[in-house]
């Protein structure tokens, strides 16, 4: 084998180990960081669920409220002076 072929040949694989290696790295770094993304929409989306639950409680005791005002001005109403 000629001195220029094995110069292409050790080049070659020099160039596909790089190739590969890179791609390796660039996949194992992108999964990583959609793993991340991951975590932070779960992170995201259990806010979201307890904003929603907190909202529903609010309106339930923003009715309890009424409730609790329309029995004092009815007790105040039986109890005012005539």
């Amino acid at each position: 084998m000629s001195e220029e072929a094995l110069v292409a040949l050790l080049s070659l694989i020099g160039t596909l180990a790089g190739s590969f290696g890179g791609i390796i790295t660039s996949n194992r770094l992108t999964a990583y960081r959609i793993e991340q993304l991951e975590k932070r929409v779960e992170k995201h989306n259990g806010l979201v669920e307890r904003t929603y639950q907190l909202e529903e409680d609010m309106q339930v005791e923003k009715e309890k409220i009424k409730v609790i005002n329309n029995r004092i001005r009815d007790l105040e109403e039986l109890h005012k002076p005539r």
